[in-house]
């Protein structure tokens, strides 16, 4: 019995210099999904077989200039809604297919929002299979008549396979044909799982043409989920307890012969430093159905729920695993090698990540709030994993990358570390309610393209002659149809010693035996001459083993010298073709840093177009910010000067108004005397009758005749001598004349001196006629080394009239020296400036023109009074 041997997973590529290090790009595709209807809003806009374009919708805030921006996104390639999934197939997951056969590792995972189409895109449906059941379908094409037997290859639990021998792998067939099927519990009415059938035509199938014929091949499937940060087995079969029924969150059981929740996995690290889930059950299968079959039993137990955004929402992450052992013939091309040094193992996972979600829209609560929230969680270790790496290859940086942050980055450190190729395809849905969130995974695929993954060295190769299984069925088809014609049977494993023509020819040169028969006991001749003939017989066998050793020993130095020159042509072949496979590494190396920078610069420019455009909006903001605030600085500083107009408008309209109330009061009080003083008169004329009416009677009669006289009014010399007041409409012509004459406006332009008092608080009016006066001091305030140097004093005084208008006053006088040395002011006349509206309305003014003499008249009627608001020079001691 050969002892069996061990293969295990290919070993980590040694260290090498950062420069030797082949990496290619992670690649990510993007899948656009149809709409659910025709009448929604679409966002996403293919533009090319590799750009798309997002718009933002309409119901979205648009910017603070008011135009909506829109971003565009560049994938290696872009799938559009009438992509079928043959298509997609061809171009991501079939080269990872050939790359297994080729023992060399992948990693294929669809990222996506809910309900973006991932599951579909991995599963598919009936009459559209998805990638994984054509992934199946090729391997199982390409590698099918060359697979061992059942159990030749079997895993065990370091992330290893043994190879066992032919007596071992048939008892463990007889084992299990031998166990019976354990009866399955009833259950409630379920839908029939679908077929292989029905996912894939047979006109879709297709097969890899670069298979080794030479080695043996056995297929291994497993299939795990990650539920809130746990790994569970989904095709471990646990046994149904009785004692101990599952029990549900509310507290209540359930006794109706459901399995026991599997318990969860860990994760662990092999010798190679390779990561694996412990204790995974994984399943050798040897056609596609059954595999599909294997698969769906574990579907079936996969977590999905019903959310307000996705009918059947995955609520975990899940990861079918294709482990895929192969191990080359030995020399005869009869039996596996056994030897574990040759034993390769790869994989290929097809992992099938939980779709990103916000709360605010599904609504989720309890249980589905938790899965949410952990969902979210992994898929952002795997974001944070993603840019740490690209900050290490970009700026040069050590940083460690949180893979054990997360179950699904710590699994798969081992892809991102250089154990084989990694493709994402992303799946976007092109409704609108799904912008905000689509945008955040355009961003991380965008930098998930910018993360290199170092290329998986090429296995070594074997060092026995190829075609070693193409030479032994022929051999054993030649031997069964010569044992076929010999009548012998047909399986025999027993070679010929030499072909028949070469023994005829060989028997022929051989001299011919005579007759043999004894007639006679005395007969001393036949004997001699047969052993004569035997003799010669002898002789010439062995001159034919002679010259069959000479010929045999110069055609194997003949075939030692081919050997030795086909060895030197086939190395220094080898050596050509490992420098030509170098020198076009380097020219694909360069073409993709080419590309690489091209796609830069290109990325470049358009952030810089970006920030240009950025800036100059900026610009046109500032420009016009700064116009609107000019703008509204003057409009200020109008409604400031238009508030003192109204404040001294409404000051002379109260004071005109109490003024005007003054002089009613004083003529009503007036009007009010000279009715008391008429009715005093007619009384004292009655009393007046009365009284001569009682002198008449008293004196007898003497002249009866003669009537009495009417009596005189009293005199009014008291009335005149009063002081006489102002009424409400003065005579025009005074009774008086005026103290001082009214003098011209020539009177300010003589050759005399002023000193121009103008205030700081007057406003200036854009009047025509404006009051000038030549050979005048201007001050804002008297001083007394103005006044000494003047002999006329003007003061500016401005206020409110009736109507509202600015009114002003020229209050001029004149400046006399006084005892104590300084200067005092006596004034003498009053000049009056007033602007109408024209289009105002008419309205009774007391500063009309039967009101203006008065005024004059009052104040040249007054006497003049020397002002005390000069200022006294004080006389040294």
């Amino acid at each position: 019995m050969q002892r069996p041997g061990k293969g295990k997973t290919p070993r980590r590529p040694g260290p090498k210099k950062a420069s030797n290090i082949e990496k290619d790009p992670v690649g990510v595709y993007c899948r656009i999904r149809p709409l659910g209807a025709e009448d929604e809003e679409c966002c996403i806009e293919m533009i090319s077989s590799s750009t798309i374009q997002l718009h933002a919708p309409d119901g979205l805030k648009a910017n603070r200039n008011g135009e909506y921006k829109e971003t565009q996104y560049s994938f290696k390639k872009v799938f559009g809604i009438k992509t079928t999934q043959m298509e997609l197939f061809e171009d991501v997951a079939k080269p990872l297919v050939e790359d297994l056969i080729h023992c060399k590792n992948g990693l294929l995972f669809t990222y996506g929002v809910t309900g973006s189409g991932k599951t579909f895109t991995m599963t598919g449906s009936p009459g559209e299979g998805g990638l994984l059941p054509r992934c199946l379908d090729m391997l199982f094409n390409s590698i099918g008549p060359f697979q061992a037997k059942r159990f030749v290859f079997k895993p065990d639990d370091k992330n290893g396979m043994e190879i066992q021998n032919q007596v071992d792998a048939l008892l463990e067939r007889q084992k299990r044909d031998s166990q019976q099927a354990v009866p399955k519990t009833p259950s409630s009415r379920q839908k029939a799982d679908p077929e292989f059938a029905d996912m894939i035509t047979s006109e879709e199938a297709c097969k890899s043409e670069n298979v080794d014929e030479d080695c043996c091949y056995g297929i291994f499937v497993s299939y795990i989920e990650i539920y809130n940060n746990y790994i569970y087995d989904l095709l471990e079969d646990a046994p149904f307890d009785p004692i101990r029924p599952k029990w549900l969150a509310g507290g209540t059981p359930v006794r109706n012969n459901e399995f026991v929740p599997p318990q969860s996995k860990i994760l662990r690290e092999d010798q190679n430093h390779n990561m694996y889930v412990a204790g995974c059950t994984e399943v050798e299968v040897k056609s596609t159905e059954e595999a599909f079959e294997v698969f769906w039993k574990g579907q079936k137990k996969r977590r999905i729920a019903n959310t307000q955004l996705n009918r059947e929402s995955s609520r975990s992450h899940s990861v079918f695993t294709v482990k895929l052992a192969q191990a080359p013939l030995d020399a005869d091309g009869d039996h596996i090698l056994q030897d574990k040094n040759q034993v390769n193992v790869s994989q290929l996972c097809l992992v099938d990540l939980a779709g990103s979600e916000r709360t605010s829209r599904t609504r989720a609560e309890g249980s589905r709030l938790r899965e949410a929230g952990n969902i979210n969680q992994s898929l952002m270790t795997l974001r944070t994993c993603m840019e740490v790496l690209r900050e290490n290859q970009m700026c040069g940086t050590n940083k460690m990358v949180p893979y054990r942050d997360s179950k699904v980055t710590h699994l798969f450190k081992n892809y991102f570390d250089g154990e084989g190729k990694v493709r994402m395809i992303v799946c976007v849905n092109p409704k609108a309610d799904d912008y905000e969130e689509t945008m955040l995974v355009m961003r991380f695929a965008e930098m998930t393209q910018e993360v290199e993954v170092a290329r998986p060295v090429d296995r070594p190769i074997c060092g026995l002659a190829a075609g070693r299984r193409h030479r032994n069925q022929a051999f054993r088809d030649e031997l069964s149809h010569r044992l076929g014609e010999r009548g012998g049977p047909s399986n025999a494993g027993t070679l010929p010693t030499i072909d028949d023509p070469v023994l005829a020819q060989l028997i022929e040169s051989l001299p011919a035996l005579p007759p043999c028969e004894l007639v006679d006991p005395a007969d001393d001749q036949t004997l001699p001459r047969l052993i004569e003939v035997l003799e010669r017989r002898h002789r010439i066998r062995q001159m034919i083993t002679e010259q069959f050793n000479k010929t045999a020993s110069t055609l194997k130095s003949m075939l030692q010298q081919f050997d030795t020159q086909l060895n030197a042509k086939e190395t220094f072949l080898h050596d050509q073709q490992s420098k030509l496979s170098e020198k076009d590494k380097v020219i694909m190396n360069q073409r993709t840093e080419i590309e690489r920078l091209e796609k830069k610069s290109k990325t470049l420019e358009y952030k810089v177009d970006i920030l240009q455009k950025t800036t100059d909006m900026y610009e046109q903001d500032k420009r016009s910010l700064q116009q609107e605030l000019e703008t509204r600085e003057q409009r200020l500083q109008r409604e400031l000067s238009e508030r003192r107009r109204m404040e001294q408008r409404m000051q002379g309209v109260v004071t005109d108004a109490r003024l005007k109330w003054e002089k009613e009061c004083e003529r009503r009080v007036n009007a009010k005397q000279l009715e008391m003083q008429n009715k005093l008169w007619v009384k004292d004329e009655k009393l007046k009758q009365l009284k001569a009416i009682v002198t008449e009677s008293s004196g007898g009669g003497s002249c009866p005749s003669e009537r009495p006289e009417k009596p005189e009014r009293p005199s009014r010399e008291r009335d005149r001598n009063i002081a006489p007041k102002r009424s409400a409409s003065p005579s025009p012509h005074p009774t008086a004349p005026p103290v001082h004459p009214m003098h011209r406006r020539s009177h300010s332009a003589g050759g005399e001196k002023w000193v121009d008092h103008k205030p700081a608080s007057n406003l200036d009016l854009d009047t025509v006629m404006q009051p000038i006066i030549p050979n005048a001091i201007k001050v804002s305030t008297p001083n007394e080394k103005a006044l000494s140097k003047c002999h006329k004093y003007v003061l500016r005084h401005q206020e409110l009239a009736s109507d509202g208008e600015i009114e002003t006053k020229l209050i001029k006088g004149n400046v006399f020296k006084t005892r104590g040395g300084g200067q005092a002011v006596q004034f003498t006349d009053i000049e009056t400036l007033k602007q109408e509206c024209p289009t105002a309305p008419s309205r009774k003014r007391r500063s009309g023109s039967a009101e203006g003499p008065l005024q004059i008249e009052d104040i040249e009627n007054r006497a003049p009074v020397p002002s005390t608001s000069g200022y006294q020079k004080r006389r040294k001691p």
